[in-house]
C-alpha cells in the first residue's frame, strides 16, 4: 500500500501535530507492504526538524504569497499532483493543501484521509471566523465532503465534526505516545530560575490564547494567595509564543505580582523538553480548545500528575484518577491548583503512576498505526469496516 502525507510543516512550527504526524509516518513505514510519502512546506524549523524523520525523507517546497498561514506552493501543489498513491492523508485545514487535495482527488480519482487535529472544533472555527467562512466557501468545504473518512482522537472532536455539518464516515483514533526508554535523569534545565526547594507545576506547549494561559496566571494569583504555609510551588511555562502571546502573558505577570513565583522558560525541545517532564512535579493545560494533546501524553508517560479541561478530550484521566478536573475559567482553574498542590507528594505519585498506566495500555503508536492502517484497507475496499469507523 503507497501512502502520502500532505502537511502544511514537517517542523516543530505546527506544534504538536508535528509529533503526531512524524510518529504515525514512521509507524506505518515500518509495516509490511505500506510505503509512506511526506509532503509539505518549508518554513524557518524545517532543516533543523528534518533529521527527525529518519529512516523516512520527506519532501518540501518553498511557500509564497499572502497571507503566509494559507502556505501557498506551487511546487508542493505539481509534486502531489504527480504522486501514483492508494492514499492520501492530509494532516491539518484551512490552508493551501486543501486546494491541492481537491486537485489530486480530481486527477487521481482515489480516497483520501483527513485528520482535522481539533481544527474543526467549537472554539477553533471560530477564531478567525470571516477567514474560514472565506475558505469554506472557496475550498475547505469541497475538500472535508469529499474525503472517504475523516479521523478524529476522540468522542468530543467526533461530535465537533457532526456538529460542522459533515456526515462522512468517521474514525475514533487517538494519538499515540512512545514510553521514555530508561536513561539517566537530566539535570533541571530551570537550576539558575527555580530554587531546588521549590515544587515546579509545568506548562509546555504553544503560547496561544486558546491554551488559556491567562486564566491560568489569574487563577495561579488566586490561589497562591490562599496557599499560605503549604510548600511552594512555581508555575513553569514553557513554549513558544504565537502572535505576541508571550508579552502579553508576561505582562499580565508582572501586573499580578507572580515574578517571584512564575517563570517563563521559552521554547524547549529535544532534551530540554524531556528535562522539563522528568523534573517537574506537576502538568497543566487550561485550554479552551484541544484535538487530542500530545502534552498530556507526553506528562503521563513521565508518571506525572496532570490539571486539565474537559477540551482536552482525554476524559479516561479523569475515570482512571491520572488527573484532575477544571473548567477554563480562572475561579474553576484556581480551585483546581488548590486541589493539586493542596495534595500530599504520595497522592501527587499515585496519580502520575496511573497516567504511566493510561499511555501504556491505552496510546501505543504501533496500535494507532494499525488501527489506522485498516481505515486505508476499508476506504481502498480491501478490508472489512474497522471497530474504529462509527456512524
Amino acid at each position: 500500500m503507497k501512502i502520502a502525507f500532505i502537511s502544511p510543516s514537517i517542523s516543530r512550527a505546527l506544534g504538536g501535530i508535528f509529533e503526531l504526524e512524524r510518529r504515525l509516518a514512521q509507524s506505518l513505514g515500518i509495516m509490511a507492504e505500506t510505503s509512506v510519502d511526506v509532503l509539505s512546506v518549508e518554513d524557518e524549523y524545517t532543516q533543523l526538524d528534518l533529521s527527525e524523520w529518519l529512516p523516512l525523507r520527506p519532501r518540501f517546497f518553498s511557500a509564497s504569497g499572502r497571507p503566509s498561514s494559507f502556505r501557498y506552493s506551487s511546487g508542493l501543489g505539481r509534486a502531489v499532483l504527480e504522486k501514483d498513491v492508494d492514499v492520501l492523508h492530509l494532516q491539518a485545514l484551512w490552508t493551501h493543501n486543501s486546494v491541492i487535495v481537491n486537485q489530486w482527488s480530481k486527477r487521481w480519482r482515489r480516497p483520501y484521509l483527513i485528520t482535522p487535529n481539533g481544527m474543526l472544533d467549537q472554539w477553533a472555527v471560530r477564531n478567525s471566523q470571516w477567514k474560514k467562512r472565506i475558505a469554506l466557501a472557496m475550498y475547505e468545504r469541497k475538500c472535508l465532503q469529499g474525503a472517504a473518512c475523516i479521523q478524529v482522537n476522540s468522542l468530543n472532536e467526533y461530535n465537533s465534526v457532526r456538529e460542522f455539518g459533515l456526515s462522512n464516515p468517521i474514525c475514533i483514533i487517538p494519538n499515540g505516545i512512545d514510553l521514555p526508554s530508561q536513561r539517566e535523569q537530566l539535570p533541571a534545565p530551570w537550576t539558575d530560575q527555580i530554587s531546588p526547594d521549590r515544587k515546579v507545576l509545568l506548562y509546555l506547549g504553544r503560547l496561544h490564547p486558546k491554551k488559556g494561559l491567562t486564566n491560568l496566571l489569574k487563577a495561579w494569583a488566586q490561589a497562591s494567595s490562599q496557599r499560605s504555609g503549604s510548600s511552594p510551588w512555581t508555575l513553569a511555562i514553557a513554549g513558544w509564543d504565537q502572535g505576541g502571546h508571550e508579552d502579553e502573558l508576561k505582562k499580565l505577570a508582572a501586573s499580578l505580582h507572580l515574578n517571584s513565583s512564575v517563570v517563563f522558560l521559552g521554547p524547549r525541545f529535544g532534551n530540554e523538553k524531556l528535562a522539563c517532564y522528568q523534573n517537574c512535579n506537576a502538568f497543566v493545560l487550561p485550554s479552551f480548545s484541544e484535538g487530542l494533546p500530545m502534552a498530556v501524553l507526553e506528562a503521563w508517560s513521565h508518571a506525572k500528575p496532570v490539571l486539565m479541561t474537559p477540551a482536552c478530550n482525554l476524559s479516561e484521566g479523569f475515570t482512571r484518577n491520572a488527573a484532575l478536573k477544571m473548567e477554563p475559567t480562572v475561579d474553576s482553574v484556581a480551585d483546581g491548583l488548590g486541589k493539586l498542590c493542596g495534595m500530599s507528594d504520595r497522592e501527587r505519585s499515585a496519580m502520575g503512576s496511573s497516567g504511566f498506566s493510561l499511555a501504556k495500555d491505552r496510546f501505543s503508536w504501533s496500535k494507532v498505526a494499525s488501527d489506522i492502517r485498516s481505515v486505508y484497507s476499508w476506504i481502498l475496499d480491501a478490508g472489512p469496516r474497522p471497530g474504529c469507523v462509527v456512524d
